[in-house]
Formats: structure tokens, C-alpha cells, sequence
């Protein structure tokens, strides 16, 4: 198998460096998730999806123009706390 190959080659231990790996990719998923929502959050001013809400029920954004970032936004969110639970867990 690969990882054997590689952790041979590099002289460590195949766990940990499938441990180390996954914790590489988490991150980086991390923090493109976390860069979206950085850019969503400052394009309406908010800090999560709940305040957007709060935002379009009071009129502040039109439904239309803010239906796919809200969207977006709450996914974005969901993947985020997804990848910090899986993070923790390793």
C-alpha cells in the first residue's frame, strides 16, 4: 500500500503519518470553508447565517438578492463545524 511505501521512505510510522495527513487536508478544507464565510460574512456585514436572517426579515436585504449567499452561508457553516468535529476527533 502507499502509505506503507511512503512512511517507510520517510522513516515513520504508517499511522502517523496517515494521522498527520488527515490532519493536513482537514485544515486546509478549513480554511477555505473559513475564508467563503470570512467573505460572505463581510459582503453583509454579519458574523453567521443567523444574523443574515435576522437581517432580511427586517428588510435590510431583499429576499432575491441574498437567497443563494443565505444558502451558501448556512452550508458553509454546517461543513465547518462538520471538519472541526472530525478535526477534534483525530
Amino acid at each position: 500500500m502507499l502509505i506503507e511505501q511512503v512512511a517507510q521512505r520517510l522513516q515513520t510510522k504508517p499511522e502517523v503519518l496517515e494521522r498527520e495527513s488527515l490532519k493536513l487536508y482537514l485544515e486546509e478544507k478549513l480554511r477555505v470553508v473559513e475564508s467563503e464565510l470570512f467573505l460572505l460574512a463581510h459582503r453583509y456585514g454579519v458574523r453567521d447565517v443567523t444574523e443574515l436572517d435576522e437581517m432580511i426579515r427586517q428588510g435590510e436585504f431583499h429576499e432575491d438578492e441574498a437567497f443563494e449567499d443565505y444558502f451558501n452561508f448556512d452550508y458553509l457553516e454546517h461543513e465547518r463545524d462538520k471538519l472541526l468535529q472530525v478535526s477534534e476527533e483525530l
